[in-house]
């Protein structure tokens, strides 16, 4: 399949097939607008809690912003209709041109509450959050979940169907069960069962990193497109190269990083910018400078001075991506 073809959710059209998943704590703005510059077909917010945006907490807000480009997805969770329903109301009003509905979280502080995979357990009270959220807004909505709980109740086919009567657009499974959380190896095979009962597009989640796994998954699962995680932590430009962009040259890539760190800290303001960019950095060097001595990692990490944290990532970074293309060119 072609990824770089567009995609139709309802009436908003995706320009290509390859979607940045919602990622809590990691699909901020300034991660959705990297991932997006370098040609990722959609972006999803971070989860939003319904009933958190309808009480207007600070976070909720921060989470729902729009990154600046259309078309815009905003994420929701919750375990009640009417928070859905308001939560979606205020969502679309704040320019979401897609509401997705989170049926797929595993975890416990979510299940805890009932919420995300949670929901998958009563199939009946899952729709009727689905028929809130659908009849509130005038923009698609689409539903994300897992297999199911758990292999005894492998659920997401009568759950899929379900939702589509009720006006669900595009449904997305990510190929393993709530139990699973992300251990052993995503079942690809097993999300035909949901192709074979609706005719919405259905998107493709799990394990997905290269090329490869892309169309393996789309041939395998009869999907229309595919979902990327965890495979862009580190690399936001990734969901861009699985749908044909280039990737960018090592030369590029240190100025990317400080580049994504210095909207962090315009995003977030210095202090909390300094404690959420830190997993983005050990992204970064894990993937581009695994041998970076402790001391030197450690001093990046660790510092609160961002001027030191972006020269002292630059030069980690430039150094050991020389090295990787001297060998390449050997």
């Amino acid at each position: 399949m072609n990824l770089a073809a567009p995609l139709q959710i309802g009436n908003v059209s995706v320009r290509n097939r390859v979607v940045l998943a919602p990622m809590s704590g990691v699909t901020d703005m300034p991660f959705r607008q990297l991932a997006w510059r370098y040609g990722a077909g959609l972006v999803v917010t971070e989860m939003v809690a319904s009933r958190e945006l309808v009480n207007n907490t600070a976070e909720s807000w921060s989470r729902l912003r729009t990154a600046g480009f259309k078309p815009h997805m905003v994420q929701l969770a919750g375990r009640e209709a009417h928070w859905m329903a308001e939560a979606a109301k205020i969502a679309a009003g704040s320019g979401a041109d897609v509401i997705d509905i989170n049926m797929g979280c595993p975890a416990k502080k979510v299940i805890g509450g009932y919420s995300g995979s949670a929901l998958m357990r009563d199939p009946d009270h899952a729709l009727s959050l689905i028929e809130a959220t659908v009849r509130a807004v005038d923009v698609p909505v689409t539903l994300k979940m897992r297999l199911g709980w758990d292999e005894k109740s492998l659920n997401a086919p009568e759950i899929a169907k379900r939702a589509e009567d009720a006006g669900v657009k595009l449904i997305t499974i990510h190929g393993r069960t709530r139990m699973q959380f992300y251990e052993g190896k995503a079942d690809w095979d097993a999300i035909r069962a949901v192709r074979d009962v609706i005719s919405v597009p259905l998107i493709a989640n799990g394990d997905v990193d290269t090329p490869e796994d892309a169309q393996e998954i789309l041939r395998r699962s009869g999907a229309d497109a595919v979902m990327i995680g965890r495979g862009c932590q580190g690399r936001p430009w990734h969901a861009g190269v699985l749908a044909g962009e280039a990737a960018p040259t090592a030369s590029v890539i240190p100025d990317i990083v400080a580049e994504h760190y210095e909207m962090m800290l315009d995003f977030y303001g210095e202090a909390t910018a300094i404690r959420h960019a830190r997993k983005h950095l050990g992204w970064y060097l894990e993937r581009f400078a695994p041998l970076l001595p402790v001391p030197e990692k450690t001093a990046i990490m660790t510092s609160h001075t961002p001027a030191e944290v972006v020269s002292r990532l630059r030069d980690a970074l430039t150094a050991r991506l020389e090295i990787s293309e001297s060998r390449e060119a050997a």
